[in-house]
């Protein structure tokens, strides 16, 4: 028959917040020079930008209609 063995060790960790934290050294992104991308990282960055403008434009558009300025165009 087997043996159960319960060691259980209680640990205590301490939270320290980041604002009162020692401060560490940050990498220095100096000399690194461009980075180069891959033709599909370039058209999901296009893709991206064109959806983002897409959005912005219906936001636009939408605004200006609760606004009523539409209306007054018309």
């Amino acid at each position: 028959m087997a043996t159960l063995q319960n060691s259980y060790e209680q640990q205590s960790f301490s939270v320290i917040h980041p604002l009162d934290d020692v401060r560490e050294q940050k990498c220095s992104s100096e000399g690194l020079g461009r980075i180069r991308m891959t033709r599909p990282v370039r058209i999901s960055l296009a893709v991206l930008r064109g959806y983002l403008v897409a959005m912005t434009l219906m936001l636009g558009y939408y605004v200006l209609d609760l606004a009523a300025v539409l209306h007054t165009i018309r």
